[in-house]
């Protein structure tokens, strides 16, 4: 059994990669930045911690080798989304968003690796998502971050094959979490797309995938030992990255320039899935 630190476990895939994880009998540290709702009675250790706070970080991680605690694996799950267009979203929602979802990520692995280096074993699985590789108005800023989670995973797994430590890329699809129910409603805008994706959003939810199918995957990705980079997980991440790559950059942008009619019938076509959008632009 190995010790496991996942991080954003307070609710939606952490809180279910942590009880996955706990009711197999792991060793589960499961951080949040406010514990004070968490659930209680499963074989958790609940810790505070805030992946944003270089000190909060280091605290956490500080504390648990003074008690000899050694992390197996690390799982970065922490994030958060931001909607909106380039223009109309704040600056400061950009900057949120990569402080969390990329830089604490980063904190975190960095304390980690020399631990696992030194001993010659390990994982880390960074949870990214299909927005890790497709990007799409209106989520500029959340898919800018997952992008350089991927690019960071990437050189990371390559340092780190040397020493014996394995470096995972777990990407889900449109999960039955707050976050994804947030996109459902679309921010106002100048720009149509927002109440397009919204729509595909709000059709995917209709038929929800639980948390705990990457929940899942995370823990057969540290169960099974397998070197394998990228993982897909729901039933329509591998979908969504198989229509991406079918495209050019220039098909990719067009479609995402669809009226709204063209947009509905594209879904509907590739994906038999009904949007409820008015005809015309909005």
């Amino acid at each position: 059994m190995a010790t496991v630190l996942i991080t954003g476990a307070s609710k939606g895939i952490g809180w279910a990669t942590a009880t996955e994880l706990g009711q197999a009998g792991h060793k589960v540290y499961a951080t949040m930045r406010n514990p004070a709702g968490a659930q209680e009675g499963l074989p958790i250790t609940i810790l505070a911690m805030d992946v944003d706070s270089d000190d909060s970080v280091a605290s956490v991680f500080g504390r648990l080798a003074s008690e000899g605690v050694t992390i197996d694996a690390l799982v970065n799950n922490a994030g958060i989304e931001r909607h909106g267009t380039i223009e109309e979203l704040p600056m400061e929602a950009f900057r949120a968003v990569m402080e969390t979802n990329y830089f604490g990520a980063l904190r975190c692995i960095r304390q980690v690796i020399p631990q696992m280096r030194e001993r010659g074993s390990g994982c880390i699985v960074n949870v990214t998502s299909v927005a890790g590789k497709i990007a799409s108005t209106p989520l500029s800023a959340y898919t800018a971050s997952k992008f350089a989670l991927e690019a960071l995973s990437e050189a990371l797994a390559q340092e780190m094959k040397p020493f014996g430590v394995r470096v995972a890329i777990v990407e889900p699809g449109i999960i039955d979490t707050a976050m994804a129910h947030a996109i459902e409603v679309p921010a106002p805008s100048r720009y149509p797309q927002g109440s397009q994706f919204s729509s595909l959003f709000r059709a995917s939810l209709q038929h929800p995938t639980p948390p705990s199918v990457v929940a899942a995957v995370i823990r057969d990705v540290i169960e099974s030992g397998t070197w394998t980079l990228r993982h897909p997980a729901g039933p329509d991440a591998a979908p969504f990255l198989t229509w991406r790559s079918a495209m050019s950059d220039e098909q990719w942008t067009e479609f995402n320039s669809l009226d709204a009619e063209a947009f509905r019938q594209r879904v509907r076509k590739d994906f038999g899935m009904d949007l409820d959008l008015p005809a015309g632009r909005a």
